[in-house]
């Protein structure tokens, strides 16, 4: 009896310990994978590195049989769950990242979807060349560029859908189709700025320009005089070939003040030697201290808005290329929190609507002390609807909103009551929003700000039926 007994007992201990084992190897095997926002943590099937095109081919082509659904991830600064969806295989094209061609003299560069905008200009800065669009930062891959269809700084190129020559895409039925305007063109305005959802773009070719060399002018502006000093001082300068802003979130002068950073074109382009040398990130110590104590005091915010006042100010007058303008420094500003994180939005609103939009947000703003906003920087996007899912339907000044916030159930649930307060402001000031965000906005106010949203999920229904790709915002707004 004993030894019935104790058979039993090891039969059901093994039985529990391959039963731990297999749990252990499933969640292994399945992790949990958040974006740069940290608000939509999700338990993936996998992750695969992309190594070449035919470990992607042949992944697409097994999930016919075994019904896989796919997202594609980048350096996931997309905040609203863009690069992941639960169960799902997410491809990190990270590694993805080989320059295939170059051509100094057509001005154009071959490279695959994961390498960067660094890599690019390492590549690219000894002939003299540049990127013509991009973030104001070089860290993000050229696939996840993209997918959201950036713009930057230059006032003179303004989308980034209008500098890419051609992409290879692999579709949802495994097909490695070539795209362009003139080649497979219904595609080319669905998958910039298409998030992911039409297949892996594989590699792009994009349109470059001079690296010139600019000299910096600043200075301070009244808000409500910003759309006239912009159109008489900027817009109407040819001379001037890039723009910045920022209006002040401190306290003592809410939403009103606000200074400039303009790149003007040199006088004398033969210095550019001199300065050619890409930059490193620099002494970040001071901006990071400033921008932490800006986080949790009115007296923080109001002196970081003094320190970014001032070093704009000893900026004037200052001399870079434009490779360097657009190595804009990030480390200042990362962030680690346990309870909480930092997230963006990103407003576009008509020129001529600048100062009454500002005035009405400042009246949200000012009656939601919780809402803890950091800084918002300013740019100019002039119109463009050459993408399904444009965003500038007029030329438009950007707002992107740095914003801090908690991370639990009630916080986003409070966070997002303010952000869609903000959004009705900017739709009713015949504006609209960016979309690679937190999924905060209501089914209304995307339709409002992007009039052919059906049409885009039509399109994807007929070219993936199967939902091959999906990502957490096509789950909130598509299906």
């Amino acid at each position: 009896m004993k030894i019935k007994m104790l058979y039993l007992f090891l039969a059901a201990y093994i039985l529990l310990f391959s039963i731990s084992i297999h749990t252990y190897q499933n969640r292994i095997s399945s992790p949990v994978i958040s974006d740069k926002g940290r608000l939509l943590p999700i338990r993936v099937k996998s992750v695969e590195k992309a190594a070449d095109h035919k470990q992607l081919q042949k992944l697409i082509k097994e999930a016919m049989h075994t019904n896989d659904k796919f997202s594609i991830a980048g350096m996931q600064h997309s905040q609203g769950g863009h690069t992941y969806y639960p169960n799902a295989i997410m491809l990190d094209m990270k590694e993805y990242n080989k320059i295939l061609d170059f051509d100094p003299k057509q001005k154009e560069i071959t490279v695959q979807s994961g390498a960067t905008w660094d890599d690019i200009q390492k590549y690219i800065n000894p002939h003299g060349l540049a990127v013509k669009v991009m973030q104001s930062q070089n860290i993000f891959t050229v696939g996840g560029a993209l997918s959201v269809n950036v713009h930057g700084r230059d006032i003179r190129n303004d989308a980034l859908i209008d500098t890419v020559k051609s992409f290879r895409l692999l579709a949802p039925d495994g097909r490695i189709l070539n795209v362009s305007k003139k080649e497979n063109a219904e595609l080319f305005p669905l998958v910039i700025g298409g998030y992911g959802l039409f297949g892996v773009i594989l590699d792009v070719t994009l349109k470059l320009t001079d690296d010139e060399l600019y000299q910096l002018r600043t200075g301070l502006v009244e808000y409500k005089d910003y759309p006239d000093f912009f159109k008489n001082e900027i817009r109407n300068n040819p001379g001037v070939k890039m723009h910045l802003a920022r209006i002040s979130v401190a306290p003592k002068n809410l939403l009103k003040d606000m200074y400039v950073t303009d790149y003007l074109l040199a006088d004398d382009q033969s210095m550019h030697q001199q300065f050619s040398k890409l930059k490193g990130e620099g002494i970040i110590a001071v901006p990071k201290l400033f921008l932490g104590i800006s986080r949790y005091s009115d007296w923080g915010k109001n002196a970081f808005w003094d320190l970014q006042k001032n070093y704009t100010e000893q900026q004037n007058g200052s001399f870079e290329t434009r490779n360097n303008v657009m190595r804009s420094e990030s480390a200042f500003m990362d962030y680690e929190n346990g309870t909480r994180t930092e997230t963006l939005q990103e407003y576009f609103v008509p020129v001529d609507q600048f100062p009454g939009y500002i005035d009405e947000l400042r009246s949200v703003l000012q009656n939601e002390k919780n809402f803890n906003l950091l800084n918002i920087t300013v740019r100019f996007v002039e119109k463009n609807e050459n993408a399904v899912l444009s965003y500038a339907k007029d030329d438009m000044f950007a707002l992107v909103l740095l914003i801090n916030q908690g991370r639990s159930s009630a916080e986003k649930k409070e966070t997002g009551r303010v952000i869609r307060k903000m959004i009705n402001v900017t739709l009713n000031h015949k504006g609209s929003y960016y979309l690679p965000y937190y999924p905060y906005p209501t089914r209304g106010q995307l339709k409002k700000a992007y009039p052919r949203i059906d049409e885009f999920f039509t399109k994807k229904k007929e070219f993936d039926p199967n939902d091959r790709f999906v990502n957490l915002f096509y789950e909130e707004y598509g299906r």
